[in-house]
């Protein structure tokens, strides 16, 4: 049905032109994924030995190392960075499926719209505003869309086991970080969103859509209010990265 505006022309037909491909990787048997947007503790972990490469995602930005988590009776977790922003995390992501991915955690940081978040803090989003263009070719036109309540559910049971307060929140997912404006952030504010990405209304309409469970635990970073914006040193919260990164690995398994 044609629509005066193309991003609403929703077509639920599984059946692409293109579909993803089988990705460049050994022979694995995990049915779970974290997606890690740190770039400095994945780096690290290799460092130490706790990943190891087996096979590469790629895109015109380079190559994209597949990981491989191991621990001593557990199941295998598939690690990846999902690059920035929502077209290029759900294509790594869609990629990541095809080798039998049906349970995601995805672990990374984000803009806070209240104050009394503290930079650092641990969120878990379990609704997000859909003011991104990538979800709308993965569900019909709705104004938000949920993480999946198994994976919530997972992700909370984990932070309560480690002794780790968090704050389960609604996000704004946006496409275009230099247009949040005044009048947009209270919108957002008055529908009760709490923090700011890039990504996590994509990847929960794409779990839908793939019947895969997906849920995300960020913390708190930058500060948007319009008083002026506020860095507060967000990505260099080594502890808080390395934290998260923990409890993805923990909660995917649980799910």
């Amino acid at each position: 049905m044609e629509h005066p505006y193309p991003i609403l022309e929703y077509d639920p037909d599984p059946n692409a032109i293109l579909n993803p491909h089988h990705p460049n990787c050994e022979p694995v048997e995990s049915t779970c994924a974290v997606l890690c947007f740190f770039a400095d503790i994945l780096r690290e972990s290799l460092e130490k030995g706790e990943l190891h490469i087996i096979g590469m995602l790629g895109s015109e930005i380079g190559n994209n190392p597949i990981y491989l988590h191991e621990s001593p009776e557990r199941p295998p977790v598939i690690v990846i960075h999902p690059g920035v922003g929502a077209p290029l995390a759900v294509g790594f992501l869609e990629e990541i499926l095809v080798l039998g991915v049906d349970k995601v955690i995805v672990c990374g940081s984000c803009g806070v719209l209240k104050p009394e978040i503290e930079v650092g803090d641990a969120l878990i989003p379990v609704e997000a505003v859909r003011d991104e263009g990538t979800s709308y070719h993965y569900l019909p036109p709705a104004r938000s869309v949920t993480a999946s309540p198994q994976a919530v559910q997972a992700l909370e049971s984990v932070c309560r086991a480690k002794g780790v307060p968090y704050r389960t929140t609604k996000a704004w997912t946006t496409d275009a970080f230099y247009r949040e404006t005044p009048a947009k952030r209270a919108r957002r504010v008055a529908e009760g969103c709490e923090i700011v990405e890039m990504e996590a209304s994509a990847l929960f309409a794409l779990a839908q859509f793939r019947q895969v469970t997906l849920g995300q635990i960020v913390y708190g970073g930058d500060l948007v209010i319009p008083e002026g914006w506020d860095h507060r040193s967000w990505n260099h919260r080594r502890d808080a990265r390395r934290v998260l990164y923990e409890i993805a690995l923990e909660a995917v398994r649980e799910c």
